[in-house]
């Protein structure tokens, strides 16, 4: 008797970085806590209808990982699922506001970056 070996179909993880932009980490990671493990469609009306600014720019990420899937990988639209969304650190401009009595006080604009990860679930 020989044992059949059962080979699981391997899954595509696609990827998809935005890495400027401007909005301070913090701001866009309270916007990406809120797609983790969504639907992709369930995902885009979340941020369509989100208030914060930051929301845009975490949309055109994932149409842009979306489209990835879409076009180098030839998965299903319906079947994807936001496996990933992290936020990391990028440049911080400084700059400097004249203040009273010839004196200065720091500004810092930071940047960060948004990597989205999506996943084909079994429909």
């Amino acid at each position: 008797m020989s044992k059949r070996l059962r080979i699981k179909p391997v899954s595509v993880d696609v990827v998809a970085k935005d890495r400027m932009i401007l909005a301070s980490p913090r701001k866009v990671n309270l916007v990406a806590k809120l797609i983790r493990g969504m639907p992709v469609s369930k995902a885009l009306d979340q941020l369509k209808f989100c208030n914060r600014a930051v929301a845009e720019d975490v949309r055109k990420t994932v149409l842009s990982a979306v489209s990835n899937a879409e076009m180098n990988y030839g998965l299903d639209i319906d079947l994807l699922r936001v496996k990933e969304a992290y936020v990391g650190k990028a440049l911080t401009l400084r700059r400097f506001m004249a203040r009273a009595k010839g004196s200065g006080s720091p500004i810092f604009k930071r940047f960060s970056r948004l990597t989205v990860v999506l996943c084909e679930t079994e429909g």
